[in-house]
């Protein structure tokens, strides 16, 4: 019972810092709304996605709701820095708590924060981007995100707990971030890519919640919802798995 208790405070903790800052939760929307109105308007007053039946703003919008997870729940590794320099996650560990139950219970944290973004995100993306919804998508479209929630949030946290400054973990994830992002067809489709360029979006696990954020969304495939779904399940698993061994060798 002490480690479900440990557990939800660490759950909870994450979550009423979130929703003390409201700056924080509506800078998280400004980005991916820049991106849909500027970059989705603009480049698609040029560029034709017309095979797919869909318009390059919706066609994108999958793309923006995984950046949006990668974005946020990658920086939230930053946070366990922060938390060495103020001591507060010494005071955790000295807990009588297995550093895996903290380590959930981070995760956990982070991927909810995530999956708020994620809900006001497909919220404004109906009312405003003329985005198709249904029960279906959304209940699918949660599957996917929080699968990628889990998975990038404990990259994250593995990042954090290896580091020491928040300079090197800046420079460590940009060199993550990025790459995961431009090479997962978020911006473009993949199945005209030369081969050598779809080499790179086949190995990458964020490839897979793309593709199956805009199977369930918009009834575009490329790689199957049964093997998107696969390769979403075991990047979790192996991440998690990664992240947990991090915890357990930080030194404080």
């Amino acid at each position: 019972m002490s480690e479900l208790t440990g557990l939800y405070a660490l759950w909870y903790r994450e979550l009423k810092v979130f929703s003390r800052e409201p700056s924080r939760i509506v800078s998280s929307l400004i980005q991916p709304l820049m991106w849909l109105l500027i970059y989705g308007t603009g480049l698609g007053s040029i560029v034709s996605v017309s095979s797919t039946g869909t318009s390059y703003q919706s066609f994108i919008f999958p793309g923006i709701l995984a950046m949006t997870v990668l974005f946020g729940s990658l920086f939230f590794g930053l946070y366990v820095i922060l938390d060495k320099r103020v001591d507060f996650l010494k005071e955790v560990l000295v807990a009588p708590l297995n550093r895996s139950t903290i380590f959930f219970g981070k995760v956990l944290g982070g991927s909810t924060d995530g999956l708020i973004q994620i809900v006001l995100l497909m919220i404004l993306g109906a009312l405003f981007f003329g985005i198709p919804l249904s029960f279906y998508s959304v209940f699918m479209s949660f599957l996917i995100v929080i699968l990628l929630l889990v998975s990038i949030t404990s990259l994250g946290l593995t990042i954090g707990a290896i580091m020491e400054s928040p300079e090197g973990f800046g420079l460590i994830t940009s060199f993550v971030i990025f790459p995961l992002f431009f090479l997962s067809g978020a911006l473009f489709p993949v199945d005209k890519l030369p081969a050598w360029l779809h080499v790179f979006v086949v190995i990458n696990p964020v490839s897979y919640a793309v593709d199956g954020l805009r199977t369930v969304i918009l009834g575009i495939s490329g790689f199957g919802l049964a093997l998107d779904f696969m390769v979403l399940i075991v990047f979790a698993v192996v991440m998690v798995l990664i992240g947990t061994a991090a915890f357990k060798r930080m030194k404080i």
